[in-house]
């Protein structure tokens, strides 16, 4: 009970900002500041969204799975969340973060809202489910062992002798593979709050004020409750990330700001069909504005904000162009109806996607948003 208050209050913190102030790094604010002012925020997909398949893998799972199975070498070290996940090295040498366990919501969530994401043109961490992770020198939880590390000792301290030679296999289970760029952070600063989201300039070369709207109105339409700072990132694409994952100030040519964890969405719990289903999509509807004071944390980062026309069209023109078929397949293809839903009708996938086209009703079948 200690451990899991600890975590609570550790994520509040986090959350809020209440404590941990420090003095960040001039060159870095300089270079975050430069970087988020011409990033872009949306890409345009490869497949036309009509066209998607939303069920599937992404194309590049074949590489390191075989039989919907992945084999990979436990990396020990801190976790952050409260939720079951650890490191593991696959064999071509890349380091991938697993989820697992069956009550975990956010190997459900994070599934459906990284692959509905990157449909639309959002980008965003690439999450595969797979049959079973067999992972050479795990514990038989790795997250509750890991929380020695988070608690302040070494690696070595806590995991003094690693058994490679013995495996254990977590089921169900994803594994998540980051948008490959040059992380612009330091130890201390990561990623960009939603209220920073105006620095972006369009007369700079970054993202129109409509594909940021559009953003910030996916975030409410999904809940993304979890959006303190760390939870979003910044990172300059075809550009290598440094040893240590810390970057160093710099000019970075093509920017791009994303959200990189997505598993506190559809609640404002998690996987909450009853409560994501009746949680409103504008705060103020006459105006188009949008809130998440209703949500955990209060809305975190994320301000009460108008949204403007150009953004509700930007995503409604989206959001509309995905048939039943495909939604269908999304919340099956995430495996929705194995998780233990408390209310049992939130195993049904059927439930799930008349809840998602209403909310896309309250999108796309309104009036136009006023001037701004």
């Amino acid at each position: 009970m200690r451990q899991l208050a600890g975590l609570w209050l550790g994520g509040f913190i986090a959350a809020s900002g209440l404590f941990g102030q420090h003095h960040p790094d001039p060159a870095y604010l300089k270079a975050h500041d430069d970087a988020l002012r011409r990033a872009q925020v949306w890409i345009e997909p490869d497949t036309p969204i009509e066209r998607a398949t939303l069920d599937r893998n992404p194309d590049d799972l074949e590489q390191y799975a075989s039989a919907g199975r992945v084999e990979c070498r436990f990396k020990p070290g801190g976790v952050s969340g409260t939720t079951p996940k650890f490191d593991c090295e696959l064999p071509n040498g890349k380091t991938v973060k697993v989820k697992y366990g069956a009550g975990n919501p956010e190997i459900y969530t994070e599934v459906v809202a990284s692959r509905l994401l990157a449909v639309l043109g959002f980008p965003t961490d690439r999450m595969y489910v797979v049959d079973v992770v067999r992972c050479f020198g795990c514990p038989a939880d790795p997250f509750e062992k890991l929380q020695c590390v988070n608690e302040g000792q070494t690696v070595d301290e806590c995991f003094p002798q690693v058994d490679y030679s013995t495996a254990q296999d977590f089921q169900p289970a994803v594994i998540e593979r980051p948008v490959e760029g040059r992380r612009i952070e330091t130890q201390k600063e990561r990623g960009w709050a939603w209220d920073e989201l105006d620095k972006i300039d369009s007369n700079a070369g970054g993202a129109s004020r409509a594909q940021v709207d559009a953003l910030r109105l996916l975030a409410v339409f999904l809940n993304h409750w979890d959006n303190k700072a760390k939870n979003q990132r910044l990172l300059c694409l075809g550009e290598k990330e440094p040893r240590g994952r810390t970057s160093k100030p710099g000019p970075c040519k093509r920017p791009l700001a994303m959200i990189q964890d997505l598993g506190a969405t559809f609640g404002p719990d998690k996987l909450d069909l009853q409560r994501w289903s009746q949680s409103p999509i504008w705060s103020d509807p006459a105006s188009c504005t949008v809130s998440m004071k209703a949500l955990p944390y209060g809305g975190s980062t994320f301000g009460d904000i108008q949204i403007s026309e150009a953004g509700r069209r930007f995503l409604a023109d989206r959001l509309t162009k995905l048939s039943p078929t495909q939604l269908r397949a999304l919340f099956v293809g995430a495996r929705i109806t194995q998780y233990p839903h408390k209310n049992a009708g939130a195993a049904s996938v059927e439930a799930w996607v008349q809840a998602f086209q209403e909310k896309v009703r309250s999108i796309a079948d309104r009036t136009s948003c006023p001037a701004h």
